[in-house]
């Protein structure tokens, strides 16, 4: 019975993000921009895939230049607008995924909400009430882009409709699994920072001056290349190529949400508000 009102709880949170974000005037400002953006990419970039994927120039630097990612085998895809939509979206829905979950509980903390929350509602309900409300948001935006690239390309030729279904399952399920890391790495620090802002200079300081220690770390303590695993997003260069079946590419982005989830449900324990 607990178990049950505690997930009704945590998803009350989560959609209530939804609200935010398709009945306000911020959020439907975000809306516009993010589907501007996205306007711009498919209407020029992936429209123009048959052309860009059959260009000869493309297939050599392809071979040349991306042959170490396997970008190659993109080439073989039967709808072309999914291979230049999965180049694009691999790597700008994360990016997308940091900014849009900057402000999981900042906004809260700073105006005295989240006092007024939390007597209605534990800690962690509101950690994963957040992280699945920001979830279900960039969920349903990858969902959006892929469809519209799957009736573009059945759009040029109707044939391609089963076919972009069936391989639009499969990115739609690995750029979820892409995404949840870094929803979860700014649900930690939403645990203890009080600015979306802070939040993302805090980001970019993790990457920046992190990953430049690890190096060094690594030219003189080799076994120390592994602490490269705590980055969400450094398992993509993986997936890009779609070439085989990487158990460690599914479970790497899973234990690293677990990871940084529990990390966020222990220091907002220990937080005040």
């Amino acid at each position: 019975m607990f178990i049950q009102q505690s997930i009704n709880r945590a998803w009350c949170l989560a959609t209530f993000e939804l609200v935010r974000l398709f009945f306000t005037k911020r959020g439907l400002l975000a809306l516009a921009a993010f589907a501007t953006v996205w306007f711009v990419i498919l209407r020029y970039p992936v429209n123009s895939a048959v052309t860009i994927v059959s260009s000869e120039d493309f297939r050599q630097m392809a071979m040349q230049m991306f042959g170490v990612l396997g970008l190659s085998e993109l080439l073989t895809w039967k709808v072309p607008e999914l291979a230049i939509y999965w180049l694009v979206a691999l790597y700008s829905f994360p990016l997308f995924a940091l900014f849009a979950a900057s402000d999981q509980t900042c906004s809260d903390r700073t105006r005295g909400t989240l006092r007024f929350i939390t007597l209605r509602a534990t800690r962690n309900e509101v950690v994963f009430g957040r992280f699945i409300g920001q979830l279900l948001i960039v969920t349903a935006l990858i969902a959006l882009t892929l469809l519209a690239t799957i009736l573009m390309a059945t759009y040029r030729e109707s044939a391609l409709l089963m076919p972009g279904f069936a391989k639009g399952i499969g990115l739609f399920k690995e750029l979820v699994l892409a995404v949840i890391p870094f929803i979860a790495l700014m649900a930690f620090l939403n645990s203890f920072i009080r600015s979306s802002k802070l939040a993302i200079v805090m980001c970019v300081l993790f990457y920046g001056i992190g990953s430049a220690l690890i190096a060094i770390l690594t030219h003189y303590i080799p076994f120390s290349e592994y602490l490269y695993y705590i980055y969400p997003g450094f398992q993509l260069n993986e997936v890009i190529g779609q070439q085989s079946f990487s158990l460690s590419s599914y479970l790497i982005p899973v234990i690293q949400s677990a990871c940084y989830l529990a990390a966020a449900s222990l220091v907002i324990k220990r937080s005040s508000l």
